[in-house]
């Protein structure tokens, strides 16, 4: 087996994996964009594996640790979008940059209005008032 060919393809893999995770803004395409890095570190492992001819197959039993790994990481991950996607109602990078809640140091309100305005009244508003 020639070794160039799965060490270009992982090349390609592991490249295409760091262009997800620099260019993307969504928090579960930056974890697609890992698995796909780690899966090229995978195909290298076997692939050296077999050139080597390893008696103990040190780049397999790394490369079945490495998996283990990953479904982890992909299961925190995942967990930790789907908080953080309830919690804030996006899942956009740029906007989960500080994870604690400042309304006083929000950019897009002005300092000199109240950051927790009255909601509006409605009519359910009304019917408690008038039955009062």
């Amino acid at each position: 087996m020639h070794l160039a060919y799965p060490a270009v393809l992982a090349a390609l893999l592991f490249c295409t994996g760091l262009y997800g995770v620099l260019a993307r803004r969504n928090a579960i395409l930056v974890l697609m964009s890992v698995e796909l890095m780690l899966n090229a570190v995978n195909l290298n492992l076997v692939a050296f594996d077999v050139w080597l001819r390893d008696a103990l197959h040190a780049g397999q039993a790394l490369t079945l640790f490495t998996i283990a790994v990953a479904a982890a990481e992909i299961g925190i991950g995942l967990a930790i979008v789907l908080m953080v996607h309830r919690n804030r109602g996006t899942s956009d990078i740029d906007r989960l940059r500080d994870t604690a809640e400042h309304p006083h140091e929000d950019p897009d309100l002005d300092p000199d209005t109240d950051p927790d305005p009255a909601p509006p009244a409605g009519p359910h508003d009304e019917k408690a008032e008038a039955a009062a």
